[in-house]
């Protein structure tokens, strides 16, 4: 890409992207697209390799010895130390390293391939794999907010371009989406997926399979996607990183495996298999999972790597005795690759050949699997990067516009008491900006963002000020210290404290300070949360309460009987105590455009159209707390499991206001009896009563009365993101089909479909009333 070329980054790209310039292409809201399993955007499988290349892969694998064949099953880090970069390379030129992590450095990417292609015997290229999980120097939302937008076509687009940046420099593959469930809003990685809800799971797992990909793997600018973590990961006892997962067949099936299925029918490339242990087996020393599950039920046809040292954990979790019986257990479970920080398993893999505990037709099987994702990369043809044009990948200034579109369309308004947003400058003279995590950029950013990359950064201050411009008077006050995590995150040193050099303030002289600006202002905007680093991997926590004393920060403001909006920076739902704060917009962590992006949510340049990806508890004890809970014998008092309080959410799965309002009316079943194998139609005329455009999300749930298992309550089963003008009315349809009337029955042990009568809503979340209904007249099987 020439240096300040400004066509739109995806027009760029090879003709066999056609198929998803429509979707990719546009920085416009996304058009109205009803959503269902059986009819979301063209999925891409990986179509079987031509006569010439598997002749070319199987010559090589026929050239190789047993420790070559085991080098391309492994992928080692780039460490920077001395030491372990000279084994390194030594490795990689006597062929025991096939693959490299952690590189972004594109003069580094060359210097090791020409190693590879240079000096090795057989000069099989080297694939580099990245964390490139929301953006790599143009930030996105986090994944929890983009799942917010309820907009795949926004968050493919924003994985497009995370996959054009990455290529560019030289990485081949990325280790994303995370397609796990997360019911627990303790568990830190709650960040990196979409939520509870595997509906709205399966829709973002498959968008970004797609942005990430293309049309094809190897298509040009695009990389290879690694779901991850198959399976079940987002389960872990009391949201703590890395426990052990114990899920019923029902859950499993129902809830944490259709957004791995949705990511494979969309053609992902790659499948990561997860560190923790499912129903007592390791999920890495797991043939079921990874052999009988993914390749023969689903025709999984990519390569499935181990999260890092997965395969050397299996003796840890005392399914192995030993390191070498650890690579020979994920193996023949369906591991191909080991990814490891340093002295990997799989090398034994070569002993244990000798010793027939493997066979040469499994090593094979799973060295071919690795190449082929080579040949469809073009690495055998192009391995090197274009060290010159290598950064102006991210130089495109549309990247940085997609980043705030996609930042405002993220945003969620939990409250807006008497319209106080959006703050009207006209008619504002001063401005009191006041938090720790408001002149912040890094924070912003979010989690598994790396120095390196040199990300573009803005603040939630510096956005307000450029947009109050002259018009209004904006003061800064801190307010109090964001306290440092009890334990610090071993990811820090690689991804950066956001908050390194910033000056510590006495916490009640902070907040006096504080409250002082507010009472000298028209408004005050508090922009509170948690930093970057109390989230994400190894950062899960006990408690939803806000760190440090943001609560007596914001009573004390609050108690100034000024206007109070908070601007809330998070990635789980938060205990904000009953404030008694006006107005609460969710920005997540907004990336890159944050400043802009929110200024424009603030004063109404943009309108909130995000929806909440999770039910917000009151607190901590309430967890886990979903939506979609099964009825119960007792549902009248469903609302009163707690005689101490409610046992409602604080807001529900699907929550999100407007500066407009909507109506649903005359929702309509086209038909009143469903046979399996055919489909209903539901309609529903929205209409926006307000005076601004603005976008709803149209929610579809049913509810199955009876069975031959007890149901939950609701399911959500479509959803359209809409954009209407002031006194617009528009007619929905959505489309129900055998994907959204089906089930796994743990009895039967199968997906079924009952005769049963189906309650259908539509609204805006998931208390939307129940107003249609039809009926399956006959069971499927």
């Amino acid at each position: 890409m020439a240096k300040g070329n400004r066509i739109p980054f995806s027009l760029k790209l090879a003709s066999t992207a056609s198929l998803l310039l429509a979707p990719v292409c546009s920085l416009a809201p996304a058009a109205a697209q009803p959503l269902s399993a059986s009819a979301d955007s063209a999925a891409v499988q990986i179509r079987p390799l031509d006569a010439k290349a598997r002749a070319r892969i199987d010559a090589l694998i026929r050239q190789m010895t047993p420790e070559e064949k085991a080098g391309q099953l492994t992928n080692l880090f780039s460490l920077p130390y001395p030491v372990f970069q000279k084994k390194l390379e030594s490795g990689i030129e006597n062929g025991t390293i096939g693959n490299v992590l952690f590189v972004t450095d594109p003069a580094e990417v060359n210097r090791l391939q020409k190693i590879a292609l240079e000096r090795s015997r057989l000069k099989i290229p080297l694939m580099f794999g990245f964390d490139v999980i929301h953006g790599l120097t143009t930030i996105f939302p986090v994944p929890i907010a983009a799942a917010a937008s309820w907009d795949p076509q926004m968050v493919e687009h924003s994985q497009a371009i995370a996959a054009f940046e990455a290529r560019a420099i030289g990485i081949h593959w990325t280790f994303a989406p995370n397609a796990d469930i997360a019911r627990d809003p303790r568990w830190g990685r709650i960040v990196e997926g979409a939520g509870e809800d595997p509906y709205l799971g399966s829709a973002m797992a498959a968008a970004q399979v797609r942005g990430f990909q293309g049309p094809a793997i190897g298509t040009p600018g695009r990389v290879i996607s690694g779901v991850k973590h198959f399976a079940g990961y987002g389960a872990s006892l009391g949201g703590r990183d890395y426990d052990e997962v114990n899920l019923s067949d029902s859950e499993l099936w129902n809830v944490y495996l259709p957004p791995f299925k949705a990511a494979v029918d969309a053609g992902a490339g790659n499948v990561m298999s997860a560190y923790m242990g499912l129903n007592g087996v390791p999920a890495s020393g797991n043939r079921w999972l990874l052999t009988d599950v993914l390749r023969k039920e689903w025709g999984f046809r990519g390569f499935v790597v181990s999260d890092n040292n997965a395969v050397k954990d299996l003796q840890k979790h005392g399914l192995t005795p030993d390191l070498p019986s650890a690579a020979v257990r994920a193996l023949d479970a369906g591991v191909d690759m080991e990814m490891a920080t340093s002295d990997p398993a799989f090398p034994s893999l070569v002993s244990a050949l000798g010793k027939n505990e493997i066979s040469s037709q499994q090593l094979d099987a799973s060295v071919q699997r690795v190449l082929e994702a080579k040949y469809r990369m073009g690495l055998f043809d192009k391995p090197y990067v274009d060290e010159e044009k290598a950064t102006e990948a991210a130089e495109n200034p549309e990247h940085l516009v997609a980043a705030r579109i996609a930042a405002e369309r993220s945003a969620v308004l939990l409250k807006n008491d008497g319209d106080l947003l959006p703050l009207n400058l006209s008619k504002l003279k001063s401005i009191a900006v006041i938090g720790p995590l408001a002149d912040s950029p890094g924070d912003a950013l979010g989690p598994w963002v790396f120095k390196q990359n040199k990300p573009k950064m803005s603040s939630i201050l510096a956005g307000i000020k450029e947009k109050a411009g002259s018009r209004a008077r904006v003061t800064y006050s801190m307010g109090v210290n964001l306290p440092p995590r009890l334990r610090p995150s071993p990811f820090v040193s690689v991804v950066g404290n956001a908050r390194e050099g910033f000056a510590t303030i006495d916490d009640d002289a902070g907040i006096a300070q504080a409250a002082d600006a507010a009472r000298a202002a028209d408004v005050a905007v508090l922009v509170l949360g948690e930093g970057q680093d109390m989230v994400g991997e190894v950062a899960s926590k006990s408690s939803l309460d806000l760190p440090g004393r943001q609560i007596d920060l914001l009573n004390a403001v609050v108690a100034t009987g000024k206007p109070v909006v908070v601007l809330l920076m998070n990635a789980r739902p938060l205990d904000m105590k009953d404030s008694k704060a006006q107005a609460i917009l969710d920005i997540w962590y907004p990336g890159s455009a944050a400043g802009p992006a929110t200024a424009n949510l603030l004063f109404g340049d943009a309108v909130p159209g995000g929806k909440l990806p999770f039910t917000w508890p009151r607190n901590a004890g309430q967890i886990p707390m979903i939506y979609s809970r099964l009825t119960s014998m007792d549902p009248i008092n469903a609302d009163k499991r707690y005689w101490n309080e409610s046992n409602k959410p604080v807001y529900p799965f699907g929550h999100g206001l407007s500066y407009s309002s909507f109506s649903y009316t005359n929702l309509k079943v086209d038909k009143p009896d469903f046979v399996p194998g055919g489909s209903v139609v539901v309609s529903v005329d929205l209409s926006n009563g307000g005076k601004r455009t603005a976008d709803e999300v149209a929610q579809l749930y049913i509810h199955q009365r009876s069975g031959t298992a007890a149901r939950p309550v609701r399911e959500l089963k479509g959803f359209q993101r809409v954009t209407l003008k002031p006194g617009e009315k528009r007619t929905l349809r959505f489309v129900l089909g055998d994907p959204e009337l089906r089930y796994w029955n743990a009895v039967s042990r199968t997906w079924v479909i009952d005769e049963s009568e189906i309650d259908v809503a539509v609204g805006g979340d998931s208390d939307a009333a129940f107003t249609g209904k039809f009926r399956i007249s006959s069971r499927q099987p």
